[in-house]
């Protein structure tokens, strides 16, 4: 057996796990070979790759980032890249490659695919977002630094009576937010998959603060959005990949929040701390059972699949189930996270 393996999109804590066990359980139960590619699609186009082995996985385990370095870079960007990287498979004599990536790469994968070429995916994104898996490594240890964050924050905004508001990592859902909000004990925690209004937002502050209550903490995913016509965001600027550079919905809200109400208000925002550094046991864990997984499937010439996480199994499923939609915050949890947020002071008890 000859995989490629290859690490796409932003980088996440548990990538190197995968590759480690990867590379293992080809060497091992396969006796085979495994070939690393450099930054993602691009070392497969450019041919620029390494061989790997168990000896060269040695330590990385609890290192965050990718040895192989990654990039946003995919085949279709070329009008040859589906031909080059059948060529690659060829050249290098692969049974398959093995993609570790989020949505953008699980379409490379899927379009891939449909062109003839065997690959296999592996889901990575630190926001939780890809449909058809529990979870995806990366993002127990984001929640875990948030969460860190947040109980650090309490002393210092109980110290001044001050608002802070933490702005994290979530693009288009709010997966990231919800579990920290809850774990950090937060005042609100506002999410995309929910439009916030800013007036309802600063009323709960209010009424909390008059009843002596020291500090508040509002934390607030970089994709979340305001109730339209309550509050006026910057226009965003997109990149060459055609995506919103996103950031900044926190200290447009603790303006905000500071202008209405006259509480001191400051912005902590998280950023790519999220991705970095040692991963947490859990993601470690995912990540080597998915490695494996993913060898198991190209033994299987179960090609064009994705492996995920299901009831604690690792399964695989179609990577065109898995694309196309993301997955949300789920209404229960949404509900739990309401459950624990500051009153409004204008509502009626129930009954």
């Amino acid at each position: 057996m000859r995989v490629g393996i290859l690490t796409g999109g932003g980088d996440c804590p548990g990538l190197n796990a995968v590759i480690r066990a990867a590379v293992r359980a080809v060497e091992v139960e396969h006796g085979g070979e495994v070939v690393g590619f450099h930054d993602s699609w691009r070392g497969v186009l450019e041919d620029r790759w390494e061989a790997l082995d168990i000896e060269r996985c040695r330590g990385i385990l609890p290192r965050g980032g990718t040895i192989l370095g990654t990039s946003r870079d995919q085949p279709y960007q070329e009008a040859d890249g589906a031909q080059r990287v059948a060529e690659a498979v060829e050249r290098h004599r692969l049974d398959a490659i093995v993609a570790i990536g989020g949505e953008g790469s699980m379409g490379v994968v899927k379009d891939l695919h449909r062109d003839g070429i065997p690959v296999i995916g592996v889901p990575k994104t630190i926001d939780n977002d890809i449909a058809e898996t529990e979870m995806t490594f990366g993002f127990q240890t984001a929640v875990q630094i948030c969460a860190d964050a947040i109980d650090r924050l309490h002393t210092t905004a109980e110290s001044h009576d001050r608002v802070l508001v933490v702005e994290v990592m979530g693009r288009h859902v709010g997966h990231i937010a919800v579990w920290a909000g809850i774990a950090g004990g937060a005042t609100l925690t506002l999410v995309p998959e929910d439009p916030f209004d800013v007036e309802d937002v600063c009323r709960r502050l209010l009424a909390r603060h008059r009843r002596g209550r020291w500090a508040s903490i509002v934390v607030v995913a970089e994709g979340a959005v305001p109730v339209e016509g309550t509050m006026e965001l910057p226009k965003l600027e997109v990149n060459r990949w055609g995506h919103e550079v996103l950031g900044g919905i926190g200290d447009v809200l603790a303006g905000e929040i500071n202008a209405r109400t006259g509480i001191e208000s400051r912005t902590t925002v998280l950023g790519h701390v999220q991705r970095g550094g040692t991963p947490v046991a859990f993601d470690r864990v995912l990540g080597t059972r998915f490695g494996v997984a993913a060898v198991d499937a190209v033994a299987d010439r179960a090609y064009g699949k994705m492996v995920a996480l299901q009831n604690d199994r690792i399964v695989r499923v179609a990577v065109e189930d898995a694309v196309g939609h993301l997955k949300v915050v789920s209404p229960e949890l949404l509900r739990t996270r309401a459950v624990f947020h500051a009153p409004d002071p204008t509502a009626q008890p129930p009954g």
